[in-house]
C-alpha cells in the first residue's frame, strides 16, 4: 500500500499527489514514468513522475480526469492508499549540453515537461519555456518553471494569460527571427507534438516528443502503445516514452487514439446523471 500524503486540486480537472514511494524516489531519473493501480480491480494508469522529496521518499504526480479511472483516482484524499505503484519505468531522458534548448509544454503535458526542464537546466543550457493550455487555469506549473527559464512564454486559446493562440506561435516566431534553437522538447496532445515536430523539422531542429499517455501495462505486452517510428514498430513504455518527433507517425496513432472516445463519454454522462439524481 502507498499512502498519499498530500492532495491538491490545480486546475478544474487537474490533481497532484505526493505519495509516499521511498524506492521509486531514490532510483527515478527524469522523463520516466510509474504505472498505478488504486485497487484489486482498478485499471492500470501510467503517470510521470514529476517531482522527488528524497528526504521524505515521496514521489509526485500529476494528472488530468480523462475517463473512470482518473475519474476514481481523483475520488481519494490525504490519507488513502493505493493498491500498487510501479516504478520508475521507461528509459530516462538523454540530457546533454545542447545549448538553448526550448520545451514545450501543453495541458498536463506540462507536468512531465518539468522534471526534464530542471535536468537541462542542470546541464547548462539556456532554456526557454512555452507554455500552453486552452484556459489559464490549465497552465499548470507556472511559476515553478519561470524560476528555471532564461525565458517564460505563456499562449492560452481564449487570451486569458500570455499570448492568445497555439504553442507553434511563438517557436515560428524565434525561428523567424534568427533565434538559435538546437533541441526542442515537446509534450502535450498528439496534436500539437505533431503540429511542433512539422514545424521543426523544416529547419532541421533536434525534437523530441512524449508518447506516455498511449500507455496501459507499461511492460510492453498488452500493445496499446505500440507506434510506429522512423517505419519500425515500437512500444512508448519500454523503448520510450520519448522518440525523434520528425519520425513518428503521429496520424497513425491519432487514428487509434479515438478507440474509446465514447466509453469515456458514456461514463461521466452516468456520473453526471448520479450527481443530479
Amino acid at each position: 500500500m502507498f499512502l498519499i500524503v498530500k492532495k491538491e486540486q490545480i486546475a478544474q480537472s487537474n490533481y497532484s499527489y505526493w505519495i509516499k514511494a521511498p524506492d521509486i524516489a531514490f532510483a527515478y531519473k527524469a522523463g520516466q514514468f510509474l504505472i498505478l493501480r488504486i485497487n484489486e480491480k482498478g485499471e492500470r494508469i501510467p503517470l510521470t513522475i514529476v517531482d522527488t522529496d528524497l528526504r521524505d521518499g515521496l514521489i509526485r504526480i500529476i494528472f488530468s480526469v480523462v475517463g473512470k479511472s482518473s475519474y476514481n483516482l481523483s475520488m481519494l484524499n490525504e490519507g488513502d492508499t493505493i493498491l500498487d505503484v510501479v516504478g520508475p519505468l521507461g528509459m530516462p531522458t538523454h540530457i546533454e549540453q545542447f545549448g538553448h534548448a526550448v520545451i514545450v509544454g501543453g495541458g498536463v503535458g506540462i507536468a512531465p515537461v518539468y522534471p526534464i526542464a530542471k535536468e537541462i537546466k542542470n546541464k547548462g543550457n539556456v532554456l526557454t519555456s512555452i507554455l500552453g493550455g486552452r484556459t489559464k487555469e490549465l497552465v499548470i506549473l507556472r511559476s515553478e518553471l519561470k524560476k528555471i527559464s532564461e525565458k517564460l512564454i505563456i499562449v492560452t486559446d481564449d487570451g486569458a494569460l500570455g499570448e492568445k493562440g497555439l504553442v507553434t506561435d511563438p517557436l515560428n516566431k524565434m525561428i523567424e527571427q534568427g533565434v538559435k534553437i538546437d533541441f526542442v522538447l515537446a509534450v502535450g496532445p498528439l496534436v500539437m507534438m505533431s503540429a511542433v515536430s512539422e514545424l521543426t523539422r523544416k529547419y532541421g531542429i533536434k525534437t523530441m516528443v512524449s508518447l506516455n499517455t498511449m500507455m496501459v501495462d507499461g511492460t510492453g505486452m498488452c500493445g496499446c502503445c505500440r507506434c510506429t517510428v522512423d517505419g519500425k514498430t515500437r512500444f512508448a513504455c519500454v523503448h520510450g516514452p520519448e522518440f525523434d518527433g520528425h519520425k513518428v507517425d503521429f496520424k497513425e496513432i491519432m487514428q487509434r487514439q479515438k478507440m474509446f472516445y465514447k466509453q469515456e463519454a458514456k461514463f461521466f454522462n452516468q456520473v453526471k446523471e448520479q450527481k443530479n439524481g
